[in-house]
């Protein structure tokens, strides 16, 4: 490629660094070894043949080629490119998810992000199946084959009719909710909100009504403004535009909902690395004010 820049093998060598019989012996190597000839000699220098214009052409992009997987390779090694393919239970904005995505996307404008949402089960199963690099789940699960870390909390609410007998409180308990019927998804966190029903109501009497619905999370909220029934959520849900309910604390519910990531011990990916640092950072610090409403996102 320099010969046939510069059209004569001693202005080539000095280009390169090299000595001229060093470009010149490697030029014949070559073209001996393909078979013809890629350069016309003459006295003041070469000229291109037309098998070696071609061949110049083909070698030229290969090299573009070589030159940019060598780029990229290292980007991809310190995360500023690639892929990173996250599960999440729901991304609400103004939550703490919401607010890690946008700053990771931010620092990192390289790695394409894809999202997944589904149960915590289901988006674990994709871990573990190597279609996702990180999971969100509601709660603390015990998975001894994976990694897992507590990212950040959300007190527990309980959503209600406008018009229902409690909305004038303040604060409720448990058990001003027994005998309610309660309404819950079977995606995103619906599964872990059923059980954590049940176990907070057992014993109690009337035992709790759980109605299981296949819905979205806007469509169950218009539900419960409808009257319904109630259920109970993370703090995150009360973000969203509603009408017609109300959000009150849960007073005796001995702690927040814990939210943790979940990750391959044999994901070793600079992309993964990088988001995990950056939402330790986000945690130990609060998220802003004006976008995350941090005072409702206690940090862990």
């Amino acid at each position: 490629m320099a010969v046939a820049e510069h059209l004569n093998f001693r202005h080539a060598a000095n280009a390169l660094g090299v000595s001229q019989s060093s470009v010149s012996a490697r030029v014949k190597a070559l073209e001996e070894n393909l078979g013809l000839l890629l350069f016309e000699r003459h006295a003041r220098g070469v000229r291109l043949t037309d098998a070696g214009r071609h061949f110049l052409e083909r070698v030229a992009a290969g090299v573009d080629q070589l030159d940019y997987a060598v780029k990229t390779a290292g980007m991809a090694a310190a995360g500023e490119c690639g892929r990173l393919r996250i599960g999440i239970h729901a991304l609400i904005p103004g939550s703490f998810l919401a607010e890690l995505i946008a700053r990771y996307r931010d620092d990192q404008p390289g790695v394409e992000v894809e999202m997944t949402e589904g149960t915590a089960r289901d988006t674990v199963m994709q871990l573990r199946a190597d279609r996702l690099d990180i999971v969100f789940v509601a709660g603390r699960p015990e998975l001894p084959d994976c990694h897992t870390r507590l990212i950040w909390t959300e007190p527990l609410m309980a959503v209600l009719p406008d018009r229902h007998r409690l909305t004038g409180r303040p604060v409720i308990t448990w058990n001003d909710l027994v005998g309610e019927t309660f309404l819950v998804r079977h995606g995103s966190t619906g599964p872990q909100v059923h059980d954590h029903i049940v176990l907070r109501l057992a014993g109690r009497w009337p035992a709790p009504s759980i109605r299981r619905l296949d819905v979205g999370r806007g469509t169950l909220l218009s539900m419960i403004g409808q009257g319904f029934g109630i259920t109970v959520v993370g703090a995150a849900t009360a973000l969203l535009p509603t009408t017609g309910i109300v959000f009150l604390p849960i007073a005796d519910e001995p702690e927040p909902v814990a939210f943790t990531a979940v990750w391959s011990p044999f994901n070793q990916g600079a992309a993964l690395r990088n988001m995990l640092e950056l939402a330790g950072r986000i945690s130990r610090r609060g998220a802003s004010p004006d976008r995350m409403h941090a005072g409702d996102y206690p940090a862990v």
